[in-house]
């Protein structure tokens, strides 16, 4: 049984969502279905492109919820139906014990992540930590610390949106 966890950018153009999507795809079938469990926060763009390529591998999906009211505070509209769809996938669901989405819930259901996993997949464009805690950067170098094998998925000519483009982050 191998459990791999993810951590990734949301903000990933669509061409950079499709170019995710293959990567993962072909990262995972390195994994017989029956032996692939992955877990995920479900987020936008990157965690839930791994879930879905853990799924279409035939593996077993583990959601951690950062928070109690994570679905309702941090689920936007456009996102609310691939969410609800992978939390009914799911064989596991596990939410933290915080009432509001806040970055002590993300770093608490990173740590949560890392502690169930053999190793992390991380779309990550290579940008080092903000100092904020609890985004893509932090988690990787919490893996590395961790000892975790961390693999790197940013296919060639990959990008983010710009935070024009995007709006505000939660």
């Amino acid at each position: 049984m191998t459990v791999i966890a993810v951590t990734g950018h949301m903000d990933l153009t669509a061409d950079t969502a499709e170019a995710v999507r293959t990567a993962l795809r072909q990262l995972l079938e390195a994994y017989p279905a029956g032996s692939l469990v992955g877990i995920s926060c479900i987020a936008r763009g990157s965690d839930s492109l791994f879930a879905e390529a853990v799924l279409q591998a035939g593996g077993r999906l583990v959601v951690v919820l950062p928070s109690r009211d994570y679905r309702e505070s941090k689920v936007k509209r456009d996102h609310a139906d691939l969410f609800d769809r992978l939390v009914k996938s799911a064989n596991e669901v596990l939410t933290m014990p915080y009432d509001s989405a806040n970055r002590e819930a993300y770093e608490a259901a990173n740590r949560q992540m890392l502690s169930r996993a053999d190793r992390l997949v991380a779309v990550w464009d290579g940008t080092p930590p903000g100092g904020k805690g609890g985004g893509t950067a932090d988690v990787v170098v919490e893996a590395r610390e961790m000892g975790l094998p961390v693999d790197v998925v940013w296919p060639t000519g990959a990008s983010r949106e710009s935070r024009r483009d995007h709006g505000t982050r939660p």
